[in-house]
C-alpha cells in the first residue's frame, strides 16, 4: 500500500503521522513545493497550478490514494484535482473540523489563516455544521509561518496573539490550519483559562488518514510491522525531509523510516 501526501511545506505531517501510525507498514509519499511556498497568499488560479505539479508529482509514483494536507489547497484545488486523478488515485481534501467541533454544543472557536478566516468557505462549514453553536473566527497572523520555520520564538508570539483574539468562555477550538497540529499543545496551554473545563481540540489529521484507507478498503492495522518506506519530494525533485520537521514529534516519527528505493 503506498499514501501520497502533499502540502506547500510541513503542514502535511500532521496526516502523515496519523497515516503512519494507523498503517505502519505503508509506503509513504511526501510532495511539497518549497519553490512556490507559501500558498496562502497566491491567487486561486496559481494556486491551484502549484498545487496540481505537486500533486502530478507525487501521483507518477503510482500511489494508492492521495492526501491534500492543506487546508487553503483544498478549498481552492481539490475540484481541479479529483477531475485530473480519479478515479485512478483517489484524491482526500482536509476539511476543518467543525462538525465534531459544533456536536459539543460550544462555545467554539476556529484558529484559522487570514485568508481563510471569514472567507465564504469557512462560512458555509459553520451555517452548514454549526448552527445554533456560538463560533469565534480567530484569525492567526503569521503562525503558519513560524510553525514551518521552527521559529520558537515567532509560534509563542502568533499563538499568544491569538488567543488575546479568542473569547472568554471558549470550550473547544478548531485547528483550521493543519500547521497548527504540530503545535496543538501549546495552543491549548495559551487558550486554557484557570478554573474552567479542559479544553477541547479538534484536528483533521486522525479523520482524513481514516478516510484515505475507507477510500482505498484498506483497513487500520497499527500493530502491523512497521516495513514502510518515505519518499520525500521537494517541488517534484526527490530530496530530505526539511529540517524543520524534526522540530515536532510528528516529523521525528518520520525519521526512522526507511527511504524508498
Amino acid at each position: 500500500m503506498k499514501i501520497a501526501l502533499m502540502d506547500s511545506g510541513i503542514g502535511l505531517l500532521a496526516a502523515t503521522a496519523a497515516v503512519r501510525r494507523l498503517r505502519p507498514d505503508a509506503d509513504l509519499v511526501l510532495s511539497l513545493d518549497p519553490d512556490g511556498m507559501p500558498w496562502g497568499p497566491r491567487t486561486p488560479e496559481d494556486l491551484t497550478e502549484r498545487a496540481l505539479a505537486v500533486a502530478e508529482a507525487a501521483a507518477a509514483h503510482r500511489p494508492d490514494a492521495l492526501i491534500v494536507g492543506c487546508n487553503t489547497a483544498t478549498v481552492h484545488a481539490l475540484p481541479t484535482l479529483r477531475a485530473r486523478l480519479e478515479p485512478g488515485i483517489p484524491v482526500i481534501g482536509t476539511v476543518p473540523a467543525i462538525k465534531p467541533a459544533a456536536a459539543g454544543g460550544g462555545p467554539v472557536a476556529i484558529w484559522a489563516t487570514p485568508a481563510t478566516t471569514g472567507s465564504p468557505y469557512q462560512r458555509g462549514l459553520i451555517r452548514d455544521f454549526a448552527d445554533g453553536v456560538p463560533v469565534a473566527e480567530v484569525p492567526c497572523p503569521g503562525l503558519a509561518d513560524a510553525v514551518e520555520r521552527a521559529d520558537e520564538t515567532a509560534i509563542d508570539a502568533a499563538v499568544a496573539a491569538a488567543a488575546a483574539r479568542t473569547p472568554d468562555g471558549v470550550t473547544t477550538v478548531v485547528l483550521g490550519c493543519t500547521h497548527y497540529e504540530l503545535v496543538a499543545e501549546r495552543i491549548r496551554a495559551a487558550v486554557q483559562r484557570p478554573g474552567s473545563p479542559p479544553l477541547v481540540l479538534h484536528g483533521s489529521a486522525g479523520a482524513v488518514a481514516a478516510q484515505a484507507l475507507r477510500r482505498i478498503g484498506a483497513r487500520p492495522e497499527p500493530g502491523a510491522p512497521a516495513e514502510g518506506s518515505l519518499t520525500v519530494l521537494l517541488s517534484g525533485r526527490p530530496g530530505p525531509l526539511p529540517a524543520a520537521a524534526l522540530a515536532y514529534e510528528e516529523g521525528r516519527l518520520l525519521e526512522a523510516v526507511a527511504p524508498a528505493r
